[in-house]
């Protein structure tokens, strides 16, 4: 398997955090979340992986560069001209991530310690072309999935908007507390390469993001919602009180393996 790191982020929620340094940089618990995602990637078995960069990429390349890529292969997608936000992201690195392996895309700035391995098996097992990480907890827009957990559709919980191919589900909105259940998106997935034709026509904007491709597409592919079968902790560190609050948890993650 693969690896994407959406690494190119703004990281505007953080105020002055990242005014000087890029998000992916970001410390938590005295180590960069890059290095946090990278080596928790290596450590499930993953060497060959693409970063891409925007706001202070010239940094990542040099962190990169100074730990000599942690003993892997890491590729460069660089966005310093344009951020092309999720979709327009892993378009433009096609390139470095077509060929029969699976890819897993992680978000750099998602702290968390699932098991890789078992995600990856259960997308095989599934047959699906995506698997998305998933989970019971509170959000502004819920990932909507049926019984089998295929997605279905998307929700935004303020407005009361639904996105979904299937007809009978806009049609049938009342059906949700018995039919479908809707489960917050975690910032990882496992793509297979195939999705890249569908990718590449679904806009002819570079930038846009992954999940209203998600949405609109998930009639004609197959994508999955995946809940880990063990307790774990995950937390988004793009805001200040997150930061905080991933602060407070990192004693509790598994120790972060070193590099060789």
């Amino acid at each position: 398997m693969k690896a994407m790191i959406f690494a190119a982020g703004l990281g505007t929620r953080l105020g002055d955090i990242t005014r000087e340094k890029p998000k992916a940089l970001v410390e938590v618990g005295g180590e960069p979340m890059l290095k946090r995602v990278i080596l928790k990637l290596k450590s499930a078995g993953i060497t060959d992986m693409v970063v891409n960069v925007h706001h202070h990429g010239e940094a990542i390349i040099d962190y990169l560069n100074t730990n000599n890529n942690f003993g892997i292969s890491i590729s460069i997608s660089d966005e310093r001209d344009q951020l092309l936000d999720t979709g327009g992201g892993l378009l433009k690195a096609r390139g470095f991530l077509e060929g029969q392996e699976p890819i897993l895309i992680h978000n750099a700035d998602i702290l968390t310690d699932f098991d890789i391995q078992e995600m990856e098996r259960a997308h095989s097992l599934s047959e699906s072309d995506a698997t998305l990480l998933v989970a019971n907890r509170s959000t502004s827009r819920y990932l909507l999935f049926d019984r089998n957990m295929r997605m279905v559709g998307w929700k935004n919980v303020k407005t009361e908007e639904v996105r979904s191919p299937f007809g009978n589900l806009m049609e049938n909105q009342g059906c949700f507390e018995k039919e479908i259940q809707p489960l917050a998106f975690g910032g990882v997935h496992i793509v297979n390469p195939s999705i890249f034709p569908m990718l590449a026509s679904y806009t002819d904007e570079a930038k846009f993001s992954i999940t209203p491709f998600y949405t609109d597409s998930c009639a004609a592919l197959r994508i999955k919602g995946y809940l880990p079968s063990q307790e774990y902790n995950w937390i988004d560190i793009g805001k200040p009180d997150s930061l905080t609050a991933a602060e407070n948890i990192v004693s509790r993650l598994r120790p972060i393996q070193p590099e060789e």
